[in-house]
């Protein structure tokens, strides 16, 4: 799959069970429909995330979903207090990240007050870095 952001090919990190499409040039992630709750490994939670967020009206140029090629809604993430805009696939095909944004919203909401997916990102990245070496 070719990163949405940059054109470049992703490569696929996979930890207990749960595949991420990560762009090794720009840093995006890109989470298929579904693997947010396996992330969460709570259902509640990723949906909690999801209905969180708000269609976006910003003059910011839109990624095409890695999927379908269609033109991603920018989508409100996180608070109003310090907006975080990233891309959503129209069909529900699943969400963009450009790099440090998934993070951010981890941090910012309350969404992972346990910091599992935060942990588990951590994990599955520095296993990449070892990887390189």
């Amino acid at each position: 799959m070719d990163c949405p952001a940059c054109k470049n090919a992703m490569i696929i990190l996979e930890l207990d069970q749960v595949e991420t499409d990560y762009c090794t040039n720009c840093g995006g992630i890109w989470l298929d429909a579904g693997e947010l709750e396996l992330l969460f490994a709570d259902t509640a939670q990723a949906q909690q995330l999801v209905a969180s967020l708000q269609q976006a009206d910003v003059e910011v140029r839109s990624h095409p979903c890695p999927i379908c090629l269609k033109k991603m809604q920018k989508v409100l993430a996180a608070d109003e207090n310090q907006p975080l805009v990233i891309d959503r696939c129209p069909k529900g095909h699943g969400l963009w990240f450009d790099r440090g944004e998934l993070s951010q919203i981890l941090a910012r909401g309350n969404f992972d007050k346990e910091k599992k997916v935060i942990k588990l990102l951590s994990e599955m990245f520095s296993h990449k870095s070892e990887a390189k070496k």
